[in-house]
């Protein structure tokens, strides 16, 4: 059995680790929702935004760490990433990424039916349907790798 001590003293199960095939099946979902994405042409930057701010949004330190990373890798700047939880109150980001984000938080909210309104309306402005969807399903795949990183207590480790 895969377990291991947080910061308390309760013992956290790896569910990646427990149930294997089903975080397979969850990885294989991620492949198939990042072809979608690179199919309606979102770049991967605007991928990794949102992998980021949805993790954000549910405190999952070791998905935050994993997505900067890779964000990094495709190019997005330390500036943009250090002002993304603010996005709304910068200029640095473009009208398809700031309608990406709005999507996100309003997936990740689901119960916020007038955030989910005014994010479709913006993202009706500037993303076609294949983008809008495949941003969803971005963010619906990262909420739950974010709650399997964050019940199963996964460390963020020193480089």
């Amino acid at each position: 059995m895969s377990t291991h001590t947080t910061g308390s003293a309760i013992r956290r199960i790896f569910i990646d680790k427990q149930s294997p095939a089903a975080y397979q099946a969850l990885v294989r979902t991620s492949e198939a929702v990042r072809a979608v994405a690179a199919e309606a042409g979102l770049d991967r930057t605007l991928v990794e935004l949102v992998n980021l701010r949805v993790s954000q949004i549910n405190g999952c330190a070791y998905c935050l760490n994993v997505h900067t990373n890779a964000a990094l890798r495709a190019g997005e700047t330390p500036q943009r990433l250090g002002v993304l939880a603010a996005w709304r109150d910068t200029e640095l980001f473009t009208p398809d990424e700031r309608a990406a984000l709005a999507l996100a938080e309003a997936t990740t909210d689901p119960a916020d039916t007038t955030a989910q309104e005014v994010a479709y309306g913006i993202a009706r402005e500037v993303l076609t349907d294949d983008q809008i969807s495949a941003v969803i399903w971005v963010a619906v795949t990262i909420n739950a790798f974010n709650r399997v990183s964050v019940m199963s207590g996964h460390p963020v480790r020193q480089r």
